[in-house]
């Protein structure tokens, strides 16, 4: 799959292939995750058991260790093994929570361990050698285009936001600066967390309060299920179609098949763990600069499309 992406780069990358890197004959990389709680972290646990599979056979030279967490306890307790059983000259992280992981993966960039930090930044700015992401202000933006386009007289429409965080401020703010002066109205934006149950009651909320809805931003696809679910249950037929985002299987093949309550979606791909991971090895193999940032942009997916975006042995 090919996302639109621009890399920032510097030379310090040039260091992954001297000194201690080269100085041994297996370099270790630690790879540490959130388990699969949701849809998007089990589609990241899909692509990272992959790409690691992949790559171990492509360069005979690297080894990895993949370790999932539930809490951020456990993630800073995995990676402190890593360090002491395995020697870990790279480390491929996405936090579960910001904070707690700070303090453990500054220790280890002073010490010299390659630090790629994927999603979720840390608390302090700098520590990682390279970051990846994707573009949560692009995910909004493009959400909002697409309404425009499809509501081209305007129309009322409500909003189901995820975990109140500075990335959910971020998809917003794009989203509201797309629909500007396009005369679709926001009723109303509340938080449905990026979980299904919490979407079906918010959804539900919704319903009671406005007897006509004509279409809802969900922006994940979790939500998207909920909100759908409770307009079914309410036999609702004002709303003419529900946009998430992030890519889940079933989603994509009910736009693959062209139905109408779900007629697009926007990436955010759990696959950028792969891409993380892939930067990371190149790295430790070659001379290729991959230190800085590197954001993954936001793609519309239609039924044109949806094939391109479609994994159905994935989890998402």
């Amino acid at each position: 799959m090919t996302y639109a992406g621009k890399i920032l780069l510097t030379a310090s990358a040039l260091a992954l292939s001297t000194g201690a890197a080269l100085a041994q004959d297996t370099t270790v990389i630690g790879v540490s995750i959130p388990a699969a709680t949701h849809g998007w972290a089990g589609g990241m646990n899909f692509h990272a058991q992959q790409t690691v599979a992949r790559l171990e056979e492509t360069y005979p030279q690297l080894d990895f260790v993949l370790a999932t967490a539930s809490n951020a306890a456990e993630q800073v307790n995995d990676i402190e093994d890593m360090v002491a059983t395995r020697n870990i000259a790279a480390l491929v992280v996405l936090p579960f929570e910001s904070e707690p992981l700070t303090g453990p993966v500054q220790a280890l960039s002073q010490a010299g361990t390659w630090i790629t930090v994927v999603d979720r930044g840390l608390s302090v700015e700098g520590i990682e050698d390279l970051y990846v992401a994707g573009d949560n202000p692009g995910f909004g933006r493009v959400a909002g285009e697409y309404f425009t386009e499809a509501m081209p007289d305007g129309g009322q429409i409500v909003v189901l936001r995820g975990i109140p965080t500075t990335i959910d401020n971020e998809r917003l703010a794009g989203f509201e600066g797309a629909i500007e002066g396009s005369g679709i109205e926001i009723l109303a934006a509340e938080h449905g967390n990026w979980n299904r149950d919490d979407s079906f009651t918010v959804m539900q909320d919704f319903l009671s309060r406005y007897p006509n809805i004509d279409a809802v931003w969900a922006s994940d696809d979790d939500m998207a299920v909920g909100a759908m679910a409770a307009i079914d249950a309410a036999g609702r037929e004002d709303i003419q179609f529900v946009l998430g985002g992030a890519g889940m299987k079933e989603m994509i093949q009910r736009t693959m098949e062209g139905d109408a309550m779900v007629p697009a979606n926007v990436t955010y791909p759990p696959a950028m763990i792969a891409t993380a991971i892939e930067m990371t090895a190149v790295g430790m193999v070659s001379n290729a600069p991959v230190s800085g940032q590197f954001t993954i942009g936001s793609v519309l997916i239609t039924q044109e499309n949806a094939e391109r975006f479609y994994y159905p042995d994935s989890p998402f």
